[in-house]
């Protein structure tokens, strides 16, 4: 008696998630697909020239404000914290963490502004830079900038990306269904995402290109770099042997926890930061991926969204709500990026996605609803666009 009564309710539960989940997609404004009515060159010539200088005097200002902020962190750390009462130390810990995990995501970011030669008009001195600021993250200096470089070459590209190349929907595990479509199972994914995703993806290229063999950032023999790249890759490499001696010193004199409490845990959180920035960039239900029939560099180039982290704006440097334009003029630096942003919006119309949904409802919903991609079997004037994919998690 009581299944005859729960086999209607569960179906008209069911369909009113499918009806709500139907609705919500419908707010959501797919990204134009065909050819822009517009060039990179127009695009360009909308955006005030003095948005492509570059200071060094000025970047170097950016560096000096994040390292003061981390110094002054970490000297509340290591001299104030243990100096108060005891019940009060787990919370000042947690605000700790939260703080120089941010700040040093800032410095991740203009590390990462070195490798596009956006830091300054000399090439050594941005890697030069770049390469300390990196290493002391434990990032693979250029390793990255040479991957993150083919990255946006191929923003876009299922067959080229290198980093969040979504599967379609043939290549899905079996598993995927029964993690995606609950709550936990999600909640367990985002949580792995975001604590070990950075790592994953050095070591061992997760979420990135499919190679013929393993590919992995810290070996200078890794399918992803060419024989002209090697030779940077060991210095990486060499650079992060460095840092982890002088961790290991630290260590040795302060304790293993000690080390752990301020510099460990604070670049845990650095690496959930940098991962929910990029992934959040890169996967939005308004945002196509194309395979070879349909790819071109200028649409893979606008298949990225800005978002808005409120007062973390300013933290990350405006990478979070100027992405866009760094797809388009990576070279332009971040504290000209607001103002190219705002230029480029009337040329790029439809073309420019944002989203200001907050962080936490937007990198849940994106989970929920970015499994997978599948071909867009539905029509543009007479051209059928089945090299057009987009997200979808229905099983």
């Amino acid at each position: 008696m009581f299944a005859g009564v729960c086999t209607p309710m569960t179906a008209i539960l069911t369909q009113e998630k499918s009806d709500q989940a139907n609705a919500d997609k419908k707010n959501i404004k797919k990204s134009p697909t065909e050819r822009p009515p517009f060039t990179l060159s127009q695009i360009k010539k909308s955006i005030p020239p003095h948005c492509f200088n570059r200071s060094a005097f000025r970047s170097f200002s950016y560096v000096l404000q994040d390292l003061l902020m981390c110094s002054i962190l970490s000297y509340l750390a290591v001299a104030w914290i243990p100096s108060i009462p005891s019940s009060f130390q787990y919370a000042s810990w947690v605000l700790y963490w939260a703080a120089q995990g941010s700040v040093l995501a800032g410095v991740w970011i203009l590390g990462h502004e070195c490798g596009h030669h956006a830091f300054s008009d000399y090439s050594l001195l941005d890697d030069l830079v770049g390469l300390l600021l990196h290493s002391a993250l434990l990032v693979p200096y250029f390793s990255f900038k040479y991957s993150h470089r083919r990255h946006h070459s191929n923003t876009g590209s299922l067959e080229r990306d290198e980093v969040y190349v979504p599967k379609r929907k043939f290549d899905i595990p079996w598993y995927y269904k029964y993690i995606y479509n609950n709550p936990l199972g999600r909640l367990l994914s985002l949580t792995i995402q975001l604590t070990l995703g950075w790592t994953l993806y050095l070591a061992f290229n997760v979420s990135g290109r499919q190679y013929q063999r393993y590919a992995c950032h810290y070996n200078p023999y890794s399918p992803i770099y060419s024989d002209s790249e090697r030779a940077d890759i060991f210095i990486s490499d060499a650079c992060l042997l460095a840092a982890a001696f002088a961790l290991y010193c630290l260590a040795s004199s302060f304790g293993f926890w000690w080390l752990i409490r301020v510099y460990g845990v604070p670049l845990l959180v650095e690496n959930c930061c940098i991962v929910c920035l990029s992934y959040l960039q890169h996967t939005h239900p308004s945002l196509p991926h194309y395979d070879s029939t349909e790819w071109d560099w200028l649409r893979g180039a606008l298949s990225t969204v800005d978002r808005d982290y409120r007062f973390f704006n300013k933290v990350f440097h405006n990478s979070t709500d100027t992405h866009v334009v760094h797809h388009l003029f990576p070279t332009i630096p971040h504290y000209h990026a607001m103002e190219a942003t705002k230029a480029i919006k009337p040329i790029l119309g439809k073309y420019y996605q944002f989203d200001g949904t907050p962080v936490f409802e937007a990198i849940w919903r994106e989970a929920k609803e970015c499994i997978y991609v599948e071909q867009d079997n539905c029509s543009v004037g007479s051209k059928k666009t089945r090299g057009v994919f987009w997200y979808n998690n229905r099983f």
